[in-house]
Parts: structure tokens; sequence; C-alpha cells
């Protein structure tokens, strides 16, 4: 299996960049302090902050740095080219990667040319002419070792159904590795599928669809899990719809049909009908089913991870 195995600790671990935490190590001597990351969500996570340019010793305030494309090769270096750091920041991403294996994901300070994640800005060498096609060294090196590795910017947090997708991806990463680490057999397996089906079917009927039959023949138990782990990752990066929700939300109120009074089906689906048509928020169609569940409790419902992805403290349901 390509993704780590040890004991993976209850508090999620998150690396993120130093800056974000108000640390000041940025080329100015100053930093970028994210009031979300530091204060709002810090109470949920533990952090691993990480600034690769302070590590290779080049301190604060110093030269700005740059990505500069000299034909196929890409060097980090001063604008003026008179400090060149490509090979210590090489070498410092590939051996810090290896330590980091305990992470459930990553949050990067956007457009840096060592921690953007996307859309960093690459110089054609000797001149000031750029593109938006460079990837950060460091957060190219994480990207690579752990591909399905839940990873954002802070900046695009901002955007709802951008943060909500992202905890998602951590905490389900989070749930996958407790599995494997506390043995992988066929049956956890089976069930960690049955209670991911509804999450699945909201974020990507496709791969809902395909991952069922993954687990049809299990004859190679890693092989077949880490297909499974591959294709869930995947799924759940696709942000999920509100037809797709609408969806969900009809399938498990199938469940109380035989439950439910005409007022209660009534109530149910209407307000399912006003989420799908933009006039209430997805907490209200799922306050309703927590709701019926406490009255009429249904073990296979009560053990979706859709009903609880992330903890409700968090106040991320609010974005559809």
């Amino acid at each position: 299996m390509s993704e780590p195995q040890e004991f993976v600790p209850q508090k999620i671990q998150i690396g993120i960049s130093s800056c974000l935490l108000g640390s000041e190590v940025r080329f100015d001597g100053g930093h970028k302090n994210s009031y979300y990351c530091a204060k709002e969500i810090a109470p949920f996570f533990e952090y691993t902050s990480i600034c690769p340019e302070m590590a290779i010793g080049m301190g604060a305030p110093r030269k700005s740095i740059r990505q500069i494309k000299d034909g196929d090769v890409l060097l980090i270096q001063s604008a003026d080219g008179t400090l060149d750091v490509t090979a210590k920041l090489h070498e410092f991403s590939q051996n810090k990667v290896q330590e980091l294996g305990n992470l459930g994901g990553y949050i990067f300070c956007a457009k840096s040319p060592t921690c953007g994640m996307e859309r960093v800005l690459e110089y054609k060498k000797g001149t000031n002419n750029s593109t938006k096609t460079g990837v950060g060294v460091f957060a190219k090196a994480l990207m690579d070792k752990y591909p399905y590795l839940p990873v954002e910017e802070e900046g695009r947090l901002n955007d709802m159904v951008i943060k909500e997708n992202f905890f998602t991806r951590v905490y389900a990463y989070h749930d996958w590795r407790n599995m494997m680490a506390s043995g992988l057999t066929k049956h956890k397996l089976i069930l960690f599928h049955s209670r991911y089906k509804y999450l699945l079917m909201a974020h990507s009927p496709k791969w809902y669809r395909e991952l069922g039959p993954v687990l049809a023949n299990l004859e190679d138990l890693e092989a077949s899990a880490q297909t499974y782990f591959e294709g869930l990752m995947t799924a759940l990066k696709v942000k999920a719809t509100r037809k797709n929700h609408t969806s969900t939300l009809q399938h498990i109120q199938g469940y109380f049909k035989k439950h439910l009074n005409a007022r209660q089906k009534e109530e149910l689906t209407d307000a399912i009908m006003k989420y799908r048509q933009g006039l209430l928020p997805l907490l209200v169609p799922m306050t309703l089913i927590n709701h019926y569940l406490k009255e009429f409790p249904t073990e296979y419902i009560e053990n979706q991870v859709y009903l609880n992805p992330h903890p409700e403290e968090l106040k991320l349901r609010y974005a559809y």
C-alpha cells in the first residue's frame, strides 16, 4: 500500500505554511496571518507548520526568490540571479516530505515559489515575462509523494463550497487511515463502503457505481483496498451539487416512509424540494432527517458519514 499505515492520532495533523499562523517568516520579515486557520479551526487540529525558505537558512527579511524557467530547467533564484537556492530547496523538499506521512491534510500559502499549490508565477530566464503555470517546489514534492492527501490554499478556503469539500476529504482521509491502522479485513472494508454510500452518492454517482464492483472480488485484499481508497478520494474531490444532494436526501427519505405520518412526509419532502430550488440551505432537510432518526432509529442510516462528515462546530454545511 502506498499510503502510510502507522498509528493515526485522534487529533488530525494538518500541515500548514508557517506564515499563515502569524510567524514572521516572509521575505520582507512579515507574515500572512490567517485568523481562520490560527483561531477558528485551530482547536480541531494539530498543526505542523513549515516554511521551506527559513528551513534552508535564508532568514527573514531576505532577498525574494522566484521560479525561473531556463528551457526545460526550473530554477529558484533571486530576480537578478545572484542568489540560487534551487538545489537546497529541492533537497529539503524531498527529505522533508518523507517525514510527513502522519499528515491528514495541508493548507498552503498561495503564489509562493515554494508553497504555492497552483498558479505560481514562472518567469522566462532573463526577462520579466511570466506565466501562472508553476507549482511551489515544496508543494509539488508533497503532492507527488502523497497524491491523495487533501490539500488546499488558504485563500481558496474563503469559498464555502471549496472549504466544505476540503474538510470533508480531510475527515474521510483520516477515517480511512484509522481503519487501515486497526488492521485491514474484508469485513472492515465492506463496512467502510457501506458507511460512505450516501456521501459518495452526493459527490459523484459515477464513482459510487464504480467503487461497488471493486469490493466484489477481494482475493487480493490490499490491492482492492488501495484501488478503493484512490477512487474514494478522487470521488470526494468532486464537489457535491444540489442535484446530487437532493437525490441522496430522497434515497434516505425512503427509509422513513413506513414511519412518518402524512404531515411529516410532506414536511420533509417540502424541505428537500425547497433546498433543491435554492430556497433553503442543506442544513434544513438534514436537521429534519436527524430529528426523525431520533424518533425512528435506523442503524444503517445513523451510521452514514453523509449525515456528519465533519464536526458540526466547523459550520461547513452552510455552503449549500
